[in-house]
């Protein structure tokens, strides 16, 4: 089959891109269309695929201001020519679905999420530090978005939602039914400690978490995602504040002055680290604490697969990552007083390094390409390829 990827945008190493990646591996002589690429701050996956860009891309400074083109990613993403292809399968939390096929081709998309500043805008807008006269240009935009988002969304064959709750919002906003998949995690790179680490002689000093030597003895949380609002990092940061614990802050965004202002002595901020470094704090951690609502959100079962316990927030898609007093436990209200009264009473002895484990194995990536092919190629028995005529066939014609 003649296949080609579509993705939003490739400036960064996230959740979304692994399942990217997850594609290129499964596909490797794919095109990946996207609206723009930074090949310095991708994937190594993904650093030497062939990479097809928007004119996006050609627009001054398109790293630091990428999102702020937001109006022109529709046209971005129309302009490009598919129609020679049978499969287009998307990644995408927003623009990539609408992508315009032939009529012989056979789009699957795989959704993160449907577009969260169109259909959750005003909780988007409270945590965002947004002026008036932008907030009021928003108001008009978003509109114009929504009806576009809606429109892409039947130029889809066939949608994958990567949990149920995702389906459920595909349901909600798109009309559209979806299959759920989810996403993968690499389970053979992260894997526990040797001898499996309980949580506590959590071998800080080792990995230099400039702490004081008092709470080595105790261990650390551990945070990991992008810095920005509705990741809710600020409850992590608030709820260890007050209880004094040591927590580290691996990730980084534009909320991270006002993390760094709120933050107390026993918060430490890592920055961005290479995936080796971020196993040895999944493996060395007391527990991930994971915050926010996603709607699936890859973290808690990279952790798992370390063999260690997760603290999240009850909602979205950690209640089908987490299992209660198994891989994790839930804080019931986003509030720090809720979660520092999880925090305080957290028990890393309780929880068992290999079933910890065994659990997130059902996420493997080779689980989740083995999904991803054979569904494919099932809906791909219905929409057969069309033959390539020879020249012989045509001139007989």
């Amino acid at each position: 089959m003649r296949v080609a990827l579509a993705h939003d945008y490739l400036v960064e190493g996230g959740g979304a891109e692994r399942v990217l990646a997850a594609f290129h591996n499964l596909y490797p002589s794919a095109p990946i269309y996207t609206s723009v690429f930074d090949r310095r701050t991708v994937l190594p996956a993904l650093r030497d695929a062939s990479v097809i860009t928007s004119f996006l891309q050609r627009l001054p400074h398109r790293r630091a201001v990428y999102k702020w083109w937001l109006p022109l990613y529709p046209l971005a993403f129309e302009s490009f020519d598919l129609v020679q292809y049978d499969v287009v399968l998307s990644s995408t939390s927003s623009f990539a679905k609408g992508v315009i096929t032939g009529p012989d081709t056979v789009h699957f998309c795989f959704c993160h999420s449907p577009s969260r500043f169109n259909w959750h805008y005003h909780g988007y807008l409270r945590r965002e530090r947004i002026g008036a006269p932008q907030r009021l240009a928003l108001v008009w935009l978003i509109d114009f978005l929504r009806i576009w988002d809606v429109c892409a969304a039947q130029r889809v064959d066939y949608f994958i939602a990567n949990s149920h709750s995702t389906a459920r919002r595909i349901r909600k906003f798109y009309r559209r039914e979806a299959v759920v998949i989810p996403a993968p995690v690499d389970t053979s790179f992260y894997t526990p400690a040797s001898p499996p680490n309980n949580g506590r002689n959590s071998q800080a000093a080792e990995l230099r978490v400039p702490f004081p030597p008092s709470v080595h003895d105790s261990g650390y949380f551990l945070l990991v995602s992008r810095l920005i609002p509705y990741k809710r990092v600020d409850l992590a940061v608030a709820a260890c504040t007050r209880l004094g614990v040591p927590l580290v802050v691996v990730g980084d965004g534009s909320a991270l002055p006002q993390l760094r202002e709120m933050a107390g002595p026993s918060i430490q901020f890592a920055g961005r680290l290479s995936d080796g470094a971020l196993r040895e704090y999944y493996r060395c951690c007391t527990a991930v604490i994971f915050p926010g609502e996603e709607d699936f959100g890859i973290v808690p079962l990279e952790t798992n697969a370390c063999g260690r316990p997760v603290i999240a927030y009850r909602g979205g898609g950690a209640l089908e990552t987490v299992v209660g007093g198994i891989t994790g436990t839930f804080f019931d209200a986003q509030t720090p007083e809720c979660l520092a009264e999880v925090l305080h009473d957290f028990q890393p002895e309780a929880y068992d390094p290999l079933a910890v484990r065994r659990h997130a194995l059902q996420f493997d990536t080779k689980v989740f390409t083995n999904r991803i092919r054979e569904y494919i190629a099932d809906r791909m028995a219905i929409h057969p390829p069309t033959p390539i005529a020879s020249p012989a066939t045509n001139a007989a014609g």
